[in-house]
């Protein structure tokens, strides 16, 4: 099975390093599980609360419950800080991991760098030490893919591929959104060997979308599925649209139809430098003009240790394409008529001179 790897890992390593010295920053501390992950190639999930801290020479310290220390990881110091008391799990992890990583990492540097929206007040600094908001360039970081982490990526994707499969073979009158949610999460387990870190998205005939409900699709229905699966800390995001008695209406075909010639578009269009607002803007007409249906969500957006990153196909953002982007494309049209509308997603990741799909499976409704 994929992981990320040393290569990619130390590769993400000096990617930070470089950042850290545009921003002169002495060390960076991580309390993100994601930004750990991305780092140092761990993933715990959302019970345990590891830190690390890279230093402007090199250095990545990590901190990690004493029970997973031996954990692969791509760090040159690893301490542990106890997660559980007598086998419960304690409320005050952050502080008792911050605790250890500053004993680990001792004082002196005074140019600090956290992530802002998530970090505790319980690392302990000089006290002239300032302290710089990492999250931008974090963020900035996370959207370019290295090889390991596609691999992983395209490793949990096979679990969407199987559960479209499936959906393929359920989908009838009378199937039970409950049923067939619990068919596909099955599938998608049984595909990747080991128990998913995430099921989502979207498991409702006759709606734009949605948890499963203990309902039966009926005749006539669109059942939209935007399926999701996390592979140890990534995340897959696409789309398909079925008709629910294999037998849609004109308007419901003319507006899969539209959906389809949306991915062209795209793919001759994106490459480096091209705005994502652009793209987004483009498409809105196109969908508007066609008149089947109302467009009114986004067009997309990245893909990785997070179901929606960078770069944003939306008109809140102003981002622009990067090569290593891994973006998704999903294009709507929701209307009374069309019962109640289909969503069409593919992925696709930016190269130097366009981009490559990533989801090539059945579109068809």
């Amino acid at each position: 099975m994929p992981s990320l790897t040393t290569e990619g890992c130390l590769a993400r390593r000096q990617l930070l390093l470089d950042a850290m010295r545009e921003l002169k920053l002495d060390r960076v501390i991580l309390t993100r599980g994601e930004s750990i992950n991305w780092l140092t190639g761990v993933h715990l999930g959302p019970l345990f609360t590891p830190t690390a801290a890279l230093d402007a020479d090199g250095r990545v310290t990590l901190v990690l419950p004493v029970r997973k220390i031996d954990t692969p990881a791509v760090a040159d110091v690893v301490a542990g800080y106890e997660a559980k008391w007598h086998s419960t799990m304690r409320s005050d992890q952050p502080q008792a991991s911050l605790q250890a990583l500053g004993e680990a990492v001792g004082s002196g540097a005074k140019q600090l760098g956290g992530e802002f929206s998530v970090f505790p007040q319980y690392f302990e600094a000089d006290a002239s030490s300032q302290w710089t908001d990492i999250e931008p360039a974090m963020f900035r970081l996370r959207r370019h893919k290295h090889a390991d982490e596609l691999a992983m990526m395209a490793f949990a994707n096979r679990a969407n591929r199987k559960m479209y499969e499936t959906a393929r073979q359920m989908v009838r009158p009378g199937a039970n959104e409950i049923d067939v949610f619990n068919q596909l999460q099955a599938a998608a387990v049984s595909e990747l060997g080991e128990p998913l870190t995430y099921i989502g998205q979207d498991f409702r005939a006759a709606a734009r979308g949605g948890a499963p409900r203990d309902r039966e699709a009926q005749a006539g229905e669109l059942w939209i599925f935007d399926l999701g699966v996390g592979y140890r800390g990534y995340y897959t995001d696409n789309a398909r649209t079925l008709s629910v008695d294999g037998n849609p209406t004109e308007r419901q075909v003319a507006a899969h139809a539209k959906l389809s010639e949306v991915f062209p578009l795209v793919e001759s269009q994106v490459r480096p430098g091209v705005s994502c607002k652009a793209m987004f803007e483009e498409v809105q007409k196109f969908l508007d003009a066609a008149d089947l249906g109302t467009f009114n969500h986004h067009l997309g957006h990245g893909v990785g240790l997070a179901p929606h990153e960078g770069p944003h196909l939306n008109p809140h953002w102003d981002d622009t394409f990067a090569v290593g982007d891994y973006f998704t494309a999903e294009p709507g049209l929701y209307a009374e008529d069309l019962n109640a509308g289909l969503r069409l997603e593919q992925n696709y990741v930016v190269t130097e001179t366009g981009v490559e799909l990533v989801t090539d499976w059945p579109l068809g409704v």
